[in-house]
C-alpha cells in the first residue's frame, strides 16, 4: 500500500444544551428554510447545489464553493428518524471533487430542565490524501453546532 492510498478512521462525539425546547432543536434540521437558514459556513462560503428530503431513505446535498479555496460537497442519506428523538445519517464528503470521506452520524434529541441537550456521534472513514483530516471534521462539526446555537439564540 502506497502513502496514497491510505485509510484512517475518526469518531468523536459533541454534547450541547441548548436553552430552547427539543421541538425547536429538532425543526433545524426537520425543516427546510430553517436548516438553510444556519447550515453551510454562512458568508465565508458561496452557496451551490441544495437538495433536502427529510424522510427515512431521502437525501440532502450540500455544495459550496469557500471563497478563494475548494469545492466542499455533502451528500447523506437519513437511514432512521424517529421524531423528536433521533436522526441518524450516512454521508459522504468530496473536496474539488476527490472523495474525502463516508461517515455514519447520529444525533440525539433529549429534553432537559433548561432545555434540549443536543448528541452527535460520528464515525467516519477518510480516504487516501485525506486520511490525516479527522480532527478537522470534528473541528467543522463544532462550528456547525456553534452556528445552530446562534440560529436558536
Amino acid at each position: 500500500m502506497t502513502s496514497e492510498r491510505r485509510l484512517a478512521r475518526a469518531e468523536f462525539t459533541l454534547i450541547r444544551d441548548y436553552p430552547v425546547p427539543v421541538e425547536r432543536v429538532w425543526n433545524a434540521f426537520a425543516d427546510e428554510q430553517e436548516k438553510l437558514a444556519w447550515w453551510g459556513g454562512g458568508d465565508a462560503v458561496t452557496h451551490g447545489e441544495w437538495v433536502f428530503d427529510f424522510r427515512v431513505g431521502g437525501r440532502d446535498i450540500a455544495e459550496g464553493t469557500f471563497h478563494d479555496g475548494p469545492v466542499s460537497r455533502y451528500e447523506a442519506t437519513y437511514t432512521d428518524i424517529v421524531e423528536h428523538l433521533r436522526i441518524v445519517t450516512t454521508y459522504d464528503m468530496w473536496l474539488d471533487g476527490s472523495h474525502m470521506s463516508t461517515s455514519v452520524a447520529s444525533l440525539e434529541f433529549d429534553p432537559i430542565d433548561v432545555g434540549t441537550r443536543f448528541t452527535h456521534i460520528e464515525h467516519g472513514v477518510f480516504f487516501d490524501k485525506f486520511w490525516a483530516d479527522g480532527p478537522g471534521r470534528e473541528q467543522g462539526t463544532r462550528g456547525l453546532f456553534d452556528a445552530l446555537g446562534v440560529y436558536l439564540g
